[in-house]
Order: structure tokens, then C-alpha cells, then sequence
């Protein structure tokens, strides 16, 4: 009889050791799921698909601090009825997406800003903001001390260098935004936020009679949309100081706390809203890739392990820009998102694992 209870007690031991190994199992993202060819069943529910740094160069998703993931909800034919789209990264050892647009934000009014030196020597300048956030990308800051100095901050979605106005009670207001140019020395780089830049200058020369408007014809994200739609060099400060919400009296900016957010099409969250509001009511029976890898210019990049941008053919390009609809704004490459994207796909059956295009990340 002992020996009977034992052996129950066992069994019961077992049990909850099997539930427990169960529970914490995991999700094995980086053993890519095989695509499930029953053309006969249900599309309906829900998938997810990853991509992650490194991994066209053979690291594992275990071993990655930034990976994007996918979340399609499909109808029983394919239609996409929801899609979602998170940039997870990881800061001082926590994990956090891009999108979240929490920061911390402070000024320095007594700071004079100044440049940073550029290129592959590059030191950051002087700045008047300490900023810690997860996403730079579109990022501005703008506040009027107590003196009524005003102190605005812009990332620039080109080069990722983060421009800075600095402009006393006494300025004056009415001159035109063409006038701020780099050479001027009133819009000043002093951070590099991102060494992703799609324009990576050795030399502030290089922008001479530039402003945050027209630093190159991705330029135009700035102002399409957003906070600054609206302004251009032909504006005057103070338009271009009003639009971040700072109000004028007697000529002169009135005290404004500090405040910050994403102008344009609003930063990385904006630029994964527009990708998800771009896939609902597609099907994605059809829709198998966020990119055309057909097109000769990419085709070129993809090597023989789907591995685009690696071992690029001369005159192949190695990044894939969406920026003129508007889906993925100035410099964000959307090759590593449509990784993701077919990864979906794969856990819903749709294509194979080896129809996966890796994008660079």
C-alpha cells in the first residue's frame, strides 16, 4: 500500500514537471517555421513573423538586441483584418520597442550650441539638450526660458543629425526660415543620434546654403505632414517657432515648458502605423513580400541564400527606400520589416521558409 501511494505521488510530480517545462518553453523564434501547404484549410487567425540584427551575417534571434516582429490577424481567405509591427530594442539591458515614445528631455538655456565634427573622426558638439529616448528618428524638443530665450532641437531624418536653434528674446522674428542655414551658423549639428544616415557628410561644407527643408530631396518628410506642414524657407522664425507651439507677445517668445514629440509622418511609430494601415484590407495570398524583389535594381542585391544587400552586384542597390508613398518615411529601410513581414507568412502557411528575403538590418 506504501509503495502504491508512492507511486502516485510520483506520477503527480511528473505531472506538474511536464506543465511546468510546457509553460516555459520557448516560443522557438529562431527556428523559423515551416510553411503548412494544406491549400484546403481555414487562413483564419493569427501569425507572427521576425527579423533581427545579425542575422545576415548567421547570428541567431537569441543574440540579438533589436529585432522587429510582425502580428497579421487573417481572414479565412488570406484578407489581412488587423496587422501590427513592433521595433524591439534593447536599452541598458531592458527591452523596449521604438514606437513606445516615452524620453527624457532636459535644457540648458546658458549652453551655446556648437557643431560636431563630422565623418570618421566624428565628436559630438555642444548641446543645450540632454535626451534619452529609444527613438530619435523625427525627434524635436522646443522651450522659451524664464528670459524668454528659445531653444529648439530637430532631428534631421536625412542625416540623423540632431539641429539645434538658439534664438534670444531680442532676434529677430520676421527673417525667413532660407536664411537658417547650416553655414549660418544658426542651425547647428551637434549630435549624431544614428550613424544609419542616408547622407553621412566628412564635412559641414558639404551642406553650405542648407536647411532643414532642402539638406536633400528626402528633405520633403519633414514638412508633407506633422507639426511643420505647412512650413518652409519661406516662412518666417517665428511661423516656424509657433508650429511647435510657442506663443509670442510684444515680438518677443513667452515662457514655454519644454516639450518634445515627432514631427513629419511621426517618427518610428508613424513610420510603422503607415505600414500597418497600408497592409489591412490586402490579401496576403498576393501580397507576399513588402517589397517588389523583381525589380532589377534589387534583384541584383539578393545573393543565392536570400541574403539582399551582402554580396551586391556593382550598380545593385543595398537598401530599399519606400519613402514616396509615404510608407516608411526618409531613411528607414523597409528590406528588414518585409523580413518580418514573410516570416508571417511562413508560421501561416502561405510561402516557405525559403521564399524569406533577409533584409539587412
Amino acid at each position: 500500500m506504501k509503495n502504491k501511494k508512492m507511486s502516485v505521488v510520483v506520477s503527480i510530480v511528473l505531472l506538474f514537471v511536464l506543465l511546468f517545462a510546457t509553460a516555459c518553453s520557448p516560443t522557438g523564434t529562431d527556428q523559423p517555421a515551416e510553411a503548412n501547404n494544406d491549400t484546403n484549410s481555414s487562413l483564419a487567425g493569427h501569425y507572427v513573423g521576425y527579423s533581427w540584427r545579425g542575422e545576415a551575417g548567421g547570428g541567431t534571434f537569441d543574440e540579438a538586441n533589436q529585432y522587429i516582429e510582425t502580428i497579421l490577424q487573417l481572414d479565412d481567405d488570406g484578407t489581412i483584418l488587423d496587422a501590427k509591427m513592433l521595433f524591439f530594442v534593447q536599452k541598458d539591458g531592458f527591452w523596449t520597442t521604438r514606437q513606445s515614445g516615452n524620453a527624457f528631455v532636459e535644457v540648458d538655456y546658458d549652453v551655446d550650441p556648437s557643431p560636431a565634427i563630422p565623418g570618421d573622426d566624428y565628436e559630438a558638439g555642444d548641446s543645450m539638450f540632454t535626451i534619452y529616448t529609444a527613438d530619435m528618428m523625427s525627434f524635436y524638443a522646443a522651450g522659451v526660458s524664464e528670459d524668454n530665450t528659445a531653444a529648439i532641437a530637430l532631428v534631421c531624418p536625412v542625416t540623423r543629425y540632431q539641429f539645434e536653434y538658439k534664438f534670444d528674446a531680442d532676434y529677430d522674428f520676421s527673417m525667413s526660415m532660407g536664411e537658417l542655414t547650416v553655414d549660418s551658423g544658426e542651425m547647428v549639428p551637434t549630435v549624431l543620434t544614428s550613424g544609419s544616415g542616408l547622407l553621412r557628410p566628412d564635412s559641414w561644407d558639404e551642406l553650405d546654403g542648407k536647411t532643414i527643408f532642402d539638406v536633400d530631396i528626402w528633405s520633403h518628410v519633414v514638412n508633407d505632414q506633422g507639426i511643420l506642414e505647412g512650413i518652409d524657407n519661406d516662412s518666417t522664425v517665428q511661423e516656424f517657432m509657433e508650429a511647435f507651439g510657442i506663443e509670442f507677445s510684444g515680438g518677443h517668445p513667452q515662457e514655454m515648458e519644454l516639450s518634445y514629440g515627432y514631427f513629419g509622418n511621426g517618427g518610428w511609430a508613424g513610420n510603422f502605423t503607415a505600414i500597418e494601415e497600408s497592409l489591412i484590407g490586402q490579401n496576403a495570398t498576393e501580397l507576399t513580400s513588402l517589397v517588389d524583389w523583381s525589380v532589377e535594381r534589387f534583384a541584383g542585391a539578393v545573393n543565392e541564400d536570400n541574403i539582399f544587400g551582402v554580396d551586391v552586384e556593382s550598380g545593385a542597390t543595398r537598401t530599399v527606400q519606400n519613402s514616396i508613398d509615404g510608407i516608411s518615411g526618409a531613411t528607414v529601410r523597409i528590406s528588414r520589416e518585409a523580413t518580418s513581414y514573410q516570416r508571417a507568412l511562413v508560421d501561416a502557411g502561405i510561402i516557405s521558409e525559403d521564399d524569406v528575403i533577409v533584409g539587412r538590418f
